[in-house]
C-alpha cells in the first residue's frame, strides 16, 4: 500500500486584487497570487530575505468569498493542493504553471483596518483577525467554514498548525 498527500498552507499577502470570471459551464473561478517572505542568517551572519510568489485557483463558492473579500495587500490563510498545468504556447514552447487550487481560505486581516500596506499577522494571530472564512464542503461545493453564520473571531488555535 502507497501513501500519498499533497497539502499546501501559506499565510502571506496578496499582490493584486484578485481575477474572478465565469467559465463557460456557469462555474466562478478566481486567480490571484501571494507574497510569502523567508528570513535567515547567512553564514557571514548577515540577514537574508527572499521573497516567494505563489499562483492560487479557488473554484466555486469559495472563488466567489475570494474574489468578493480579498484585496491587494490584505493578509490570508490559504490552504490547498498543488497542481501543475501545461499548454503549448502560440510559439510552440511547451508551458507550465504550479498553481495552489484552494480548499480553505481564512482572512487575517483585522476588522476595520483597511486591506493595503504594514503588517497585520502579529494581530490577526493574535485572535483580533476578521473571520472571512470559508472551505469546501463535503458535497464539493463550498460554504462558509462558521456554517454561515456571518463573520467569527479567529486564534491562533483554530489554525490547522
Amino acid at each position: 500500500m502507497s501513501m500519498s498527500l499533497n497539502r499546501v498552507q501559506l499565510i502571506g499577502n496578496l499582490t493584486a486584487d484578485p481575477e474572478m470570471k465565469q467559465i463557460p459551464s456557469g462555474q466562478m473561478v478566481t486567480t490571484f497570487s501571494l507574497a510569502t517572505n523567508r528570513t535567515w542568517t547567512d553564514d557571514s551572519g548577515q540577514k537574508q530575505s527572499k521573497v516567494e510568489f505563489h499562483n492560487l485557483v479557488a473554484w466555486g463558492k469559495l472563488a466567489e468569498i475570494c474574489g468578493q473579500y480579498l484585496k491587494k495587500g490584505g493578509k490570508a490563510f490559504v490552504e490547498g493542493r498543488l497542481q501543475t498545468r501545461d499548454w503549448e504556447g502560440q510559439d510552440g514552447v511547451k508551458r507550465y504553471r504550479t498553481e495552489v487550487v484552494l480548499e480553505n481560505m481564512i482572512m487575517l486581516d483585522r476588522k476595520g483596518e483597511s486591506m493595503g500596506g504594514g503588517d497585520m499577522a502579529a494581530g490577526a494571530m493574535a485572535g483580533g483577525a476578521a473571520g472571512v472564512a470559508a472551505q469546501q464542503g463535503d458535497d464539493g461545493g463550498f460554504k462558509p467554514a462558521d456554517g454561515g453564520q456571518g463573520e467569527e473571531e479567529v486564534s491562533i488555535d483554530d489554525l490547522p498548525f
